[in-house]
């Protein structure tokens, strides 16, 4: 039953997907009989439980045959990747204890194995430990440990060597280590490295520092994600009522909703606030410039009644759409008759140019009684049979 209970933040599985997907495993594919969906990894405050973190891994690992995966994603858990917190680990100017405070972090960001720290005068180790029944999938979780733990040290500390106790094939590995040493078939899984050539460097300049070469690998991904934004926003513009769902939305541009849902986020942007700023800026000229029903204004910008439509502006100004309309109309001094041209042609009226005082609609033509003279009436004819 200890597999069942949640003990990871979804933030990590969301991290896992995107990577698997920049090799070219689908989200889809990846997920597949894991019991674990994308609105899950959508829920900020959601938690994996063991047996779904292990079953991602597994499906993973099956459609990527690279020994050097799981390690190439740890190395993307640096201080970013673990979120504030692993920027307060740079403030420490005890480099021992900085490596520390760097596996107590990673023990309770990722409980799936434990760590011990063992120091000597110029080097530090650090060796992993079993905690849940891993399985065949033991050497892929000890990668992807090494991986994050080498991303963090790699701070403060140079001259690695990475000891598996399992079988790889050495020659995969000299890129992803940048030429450290490397050795299988030993007894434990354990990461050493040297203190004695360690950078000196005051933390303030090595946050900002370290901070702008983040910024620099991911200015084209916002430069690319803000374009996303310009794209959505034209989409909902051009049509703002049920239609402007992320998902239609989505395959208007060609993509998939997960997609889209990134790239907004990579931007600073929600799709959910993206589409109510222009559904209130529609719904403020429609009641200010035009004399259209409200019931209308809420079916045009996809609300099922008029209602909903009061509902949602309330909580967008405080004020509510019968107040704006009568504001703007004694401001005037009299009632604007326009009425936009989409809407009649919607409904097969003809169009209103707004400022005309004369109506489109057919009204009856009054004729005025013809005055008759008194005392004579119209005479009468009678109608004459052939």
């Amino acid at each position: 039953m200890t597999h069942e209970v949640p003990i990871l933040t979804v933030r990590y599985a969301r991290r896992f997907v995107r990577f698997m997907e920049e090799r070219g495993v689908g989200s889809q594919a990846l997920l597949y009989g894991t019991g674990v969906s994308e609105s899950m990894l959508e829920n900020p405050d959601a938690f994996l439980s063991m047996k779904q973190i292990i079953a991602i891994l597994r499906q993973a690992e099956r459609l990527v045959q690279d020994e050097t995966t799981a390690f190439e994603f740890g190395k993307q858990l640096d201080l970013v990747g673990h979120g504030l917190l692993g920027f307060a680990l740079l403030h420490q100017r005890d480099h021992r204890e900085l490596i520390k405070m760097i596996v107590q972090h990673l023990r309770v960001q990722l409980p799936m194995m434990d760590m011990g720290v063992y120091c000597s005068d110029e080097t530090v180790c650090i060796r992993l430990k079993d905690v849940w029944d891993l399985g065949s999938l033991r050497p892929f979780m000890a990668r992807m440990y090494m991986g994050s733990i080498y991303a963090l040290t790699s701070l403060v500390c140079k001259n690695f060597s990475f000891e598996f106790d399992f079988s790889g094939r050495s020659a995969e590995w000299k890129k992803a280590v940048n030429g450290s040493d490397i050795f299988f078939d030993g007894n434990h899984n354990q990461v050493t490295m040297s203190l004695s050539e360690r950078p000196r460097r005051d933390p303030d300049w090595q946050i900002a520092y370290y901070l702008a070469d983040v910024r620099s690998r991911e200015k084209p991904q916002i430069n690319s994600a803000m374009e996303v934004v310009m794209q959505v926003r034209q989409q909902i513009m051009s049509n703002p009522g049920r239609d402007s769902t992320l998902d239609r939305v989505a395959q208007k541009l060609g993509m998939s909703a997960r997609s889209v849902r990134r790239h907004l986020r990579l931007a600073g942007f929600t799709f959910h606030d993206i589409r109510t700023e222009i559904r209130e800026t529609f719904a403020t000229l429609y009641l200010a410039d035009t004399r259209v029903p409200l019931e209308r204004i809420a079916w045009r910008l996809g609300y099922s009644d008029q209602a909903s439509f009061t509902k949602a502006y309330r909580s967008w100004t405080g004020k509510t759409p019968g107040s704006v309309r009568r504001k703007h109309q004694c401001g005037n001094g009299k009632a604007v008759v326009a009425e936009e041209s989409s809407l009649h042609k919607e409904e097969g009226d003809e169009s209103t140019e707004p400022g005309n005082s004369e109506s489109s609609e057919k009204r009856p033509i009054k004729r005025e009684p013809t005055a008759e003279k008194p005392g004579k009436s119209a005479p009468i004819q009678e109608e004459k049979t052939p």
